[in-house]
This record gives C-alpha cells, structure tokens and sequence, in this order.
C-alpha cells in the first residue's frame, strides 16, 4: 500500500513537466548520478541510481554552483521523505527525491518549496535563526551572479565592467533580509535580527513576499544544472533578471553598479523598461561638465542617473520620461531614488508633492542643476549646475520619496556620475540621432557632392548604439 501512495505521489509531481521537460530532467538525473551506482553492485544487489554529494561535487564543471550552494542544493533533495522509505536519512538521493524537488521549486507554490528552503537554511530541523538565513541568502544572490557569468548569461554586463559583486552581495541580502517579518508583524533589525529565531510559518510569509528568493532558487536550478533552462515555461520572471547592456563595451569603464544592484534596481522599473540599459553619459568618458551632461541625456527617453561621491556612497534616481530643460518639475509617480552603497533600497514615491524630476541650465531667476524630490534648496537628490557638487537635504526624510539622506555628508563633492536610458530609445530620439540636416534635404546633399566636398558632418556624429554590442 505504502510503495502505491509513494509511486502516486511521484506521478503527481512528474505530471507537472511536459513530456520535453521529463526528459531533460532525466538527462542531468543521469549526469549527476553517473557514478554512484557502483557502491551497490558490489553487495550483488540491482543496483539503482542514486545521486550523492560526493558525486554533485565532483562535477563543477557540469554544474557551475559554488560549493556552499551545491551542499545546500544536496540538503534540500535529502529533505525530500518518501513516505515508508525512510530515505529522508540515507545519503544518496534517489530519483523520485530529484523529481520532487525539481518539482516543487520549479513548479511549487510558497507551501512546497518552504520545507526544502529550511532544509537548504538549516541540515536540521525547527526554527532558523536570522545569521542562518542570512548566509543562505548571500550564499544563493553569490550562486546566481557566478552561474549567470560562466554560462555567459549576463548580457553584456560582466565582472570586469561591473563594481566588485561582492559588497553588492551583502547589501542585496540584507535589503531582502529586512523584509523578514516575525508573526506579530514586526520587524526584527540588526543586531537582533542575526540572534532570531524564526519559524516555518515566518519563513514561509518571507518567500511569499519577496519573490527574488523563488526566482534566484529558479536560476540556480535552471541555469546552475542546466535543467529546463531553455524551454520558454515560467523563464518569463528569469527572461528581465539581468538587462542587456548595451555602450560600454571596449570602452574600458567600470560602472558604478554591481550585478545584485543591477538585478535589484531593475525589478523596480516599469516591467516594459526592463530589457535593455544603454550608457548616455559618463563622467569618465565625457568629462566633468554640466552641459555635457545635458547634451547627452535630453530626450533620451526613462534613465538612470547613479553617482558615487567623494566619501564611496553610491546612490541615484530612475526618471521616467525624458529629461528636459526646463523650469519646471516634470515626471510622474514612476520615479524612485534608490542606494546603491553602503546599503541598498529603492524609495517610492509618497503622493505628498509631485517634485518627481527637474533639470534646469542657463537661467537666472530659477536654480540651475539636476535634482530629484524635495524642493528647491532641498532636494532629495541634487547635482549643481556648477559640475561637482550637490546636496542630498532630507530631514528626516524627503517629501517626495520618503528616502533618507543618501550621500555620506549633507552637502557633497562628486566623484563620478553615470547616466543609462532603459527600455526602447524613444522614437524621436531614433529619428533625431539618424538623420542629419543632410540626409533630411538630399538636394544639399547633391550640391555638395558636386562641388567635390565631402560630408563633414560624417565624422562627428555620435555612433549609434544599438548594434554595437549585441550578445
């Protein structure tokens, strides 16, 4: 009776895949286990293929999966009891366990897979504590930024281009570690938040609500074994992970983001902006001033404007229409500012006052600069016209997006400052940068050609960038 539920149980979850699917989970199954028959035979038994941590090991360079995060993969497929087999404690995973975890992270609600994540926190049973959750969550955004760069799946972003992934680790689990709530709704901070002990049922609430942790668990599996990662079923929420990057390449530059900020950021733009970011303006590249700054970021379409000031903090804004020059604020309730360093946070908009966006250069009576939120002398984000220094006023907190201040000092001095337009390049902007009076007047065109001159203007256009660095 026992073997029959076990075996309907297993049908259930094998039911799940499609019949593509199936078979691709038997493969990397047969991959993993490739060795771990023989123990068996010798004892003259049938031998069954068993999956062990020794054998999960010895293949890194099938699965590229750091070694903390293969134990903890390994932990979560021995959680997995087949009823009656007791195999929860044998040491070798059987088939039916693979399935059914395959199964229930891939494919499981919040209920199915929050066993196997405490397992994957925790070898042992009852609550976790906050500095074990902790180490599972650096342990998973680390796994998800190398397995994304060995199978070259970063978009053009590597680890070269990018700041070091590691201080971006830290910042990225702790932001997701502050959304752990206990079941009286509040919400244990640092230092007690490490001593903490947190239930099932909690742990369960936090998976639920912050869905990167399903969605990296997603990459790791798919990507990290190499199991139905390219087959389009529920890739939809992996697809925008990572945005393409499109402007730096060859261009030895070093971006001020980090890929966990890059990811994180980007799941807080609107869901259409989310494929693609190009370079429009860098300090290091194009110098430090204001109206090169303007010129090359008006009527780009929605940007990120990030800069790091003289003491390392790293933080910025998201902008979502076209900078202008104007006197006015512009913008709409899309916008955010966001921290990149030493902590990472997005802040939203608070409905108190619609000072979302202003760029103004060139006039007397208003200030000159860039800015975002707050007011005028007291913006939550604020570049001088006078390139070099800026402000972020917030005290407490800005107005318009509840942030705090986000440089080290009050007012302070720029080290450098990056601009990237995200999603599709706003039509006017495509006809804009293509066509020179030249190509829009062919007659000229014709005039000078036949006086023997050539195109001048060739040479001095901006290329542009689409191509440039496709994948």
């Amino acid at each position: 009776k026992m073997g029959n539920t076990e075996s309907n149980a297993y049908r259930n979850h094998l039911s799940r895949f499609l019949p593509e699917e199936q078979s691709d989970i038997d493969g990397v199954f047969d991959t993993l286990s490739g060795s771990s028959g023989s123990a068996g035979a010798k004892n003259g038994k049938a031998t069954k293929k068993t999956v062990t941590l020794a054998g999960l090991q010895a293949r890194q360079s099938i699965i590229p999966v750091p070694e903390q995060m293969t134990v903890r993969l390994y932990n979560g497929m021995k959680s997995i009891d087949l009823t009656g087999k007791s195999s929860g404690l044998s040491d070798q995973i059987a088939k039916e366990q693979f399935v059914i975890f395959m199964s229930n992270l891939l494919k499981g609600n919040a209920d199915e897979k929050i066993t196997i994540i405490m397992r994957m926190i925790s070898k042992t049973e009852g609550p976790v504590n906050g500095k074990q959750i902790q180490e599972f969550t650096e342990d998973l955004i680390t796994s998800v930024v190398h397995v994304l760069s060995y199978r070259k799946e970063l978009k053009g972003w590597n680890l070269e281009n990018t700041r070091d992934s590691a201080s971006g680790v830290k910042a990225l689990a702790s932001q997701l570690l502050s959304e752990l709530k206990l079941a009286d709704g509040t919400k244990p901070v640092s230092p007690q938040l490490m001593e903490t002990n947190f239930d099932q049922s909690v742990i369960e609430d936090w998976v639920y609500r912050v869905p990167q942790i399903s969605v990296f668990l997603n990459v790791v599996i798919r990507q990290g074994l190499h199991v139905l990662h390219s087959l389009p079923d529920q890739t939809k929420d992996i697809l925008n992970l990572v945005p393409g990057c499109r402007g730096i390449k060859g261009r030895g530059l070093v971006s001020l983001f980090d890929i966990p900020s890059i990811i994180y950021i980007n799941s807080h733009l609107p869901a259409e902006l989310q494929h693609k970011w190009r370079l429009l303006f860098s300090s290091r590249l194009h110098g430090e001033s204001f109206s090169q700054l303007c010129g090359h970021i008006v009527n780009k379409g929605p940007c990120i404007v990030i800069l790091k000031d003289l003491d390392g903090y790293i933080f910025g804004g998201f902008a979502s229409h076209s900078w202008e020059v104007k006197p006015q604020f512009q913008g709409d309730n899309r916008c955010f500012l966001f921290s990149v360093f030493p902590s990472l946070a997005v802040y939203t908009y608070t409905g108190y006052n619609d000072h979302y966006m202003y760029l103004n250069h060139g006039q007397q009576t208003m200030p000159n600069g860039l800015g975002m939120g707050g007011q005028h002398g007291y913006f939550g984000l604020w570049i001088d016209s006078d390139y070099g220094k800026g402000h972020s006023k917030a005290k407490p907190r800005c107005t318009t997006y509840n942030s705090p201040q986000l440089s080290a000092k009050e007012d302070f001095t720029l080290d450098a400052m990056e601009v990237w337009a995200v999603g599709d390049l706003p039509e006017s902007a495509v006809t804009k940068g293509k066509k020179s009076i030249l190509d829009v007047d062919p007659e000229a065109q014709a005039i000078l050609e036949m006086a023997g001159k050539s195109r001048q203007s060739e040479g001095l256009r901006e290329p542009i960038e689409e191509d440039e660095d496709g994948d």
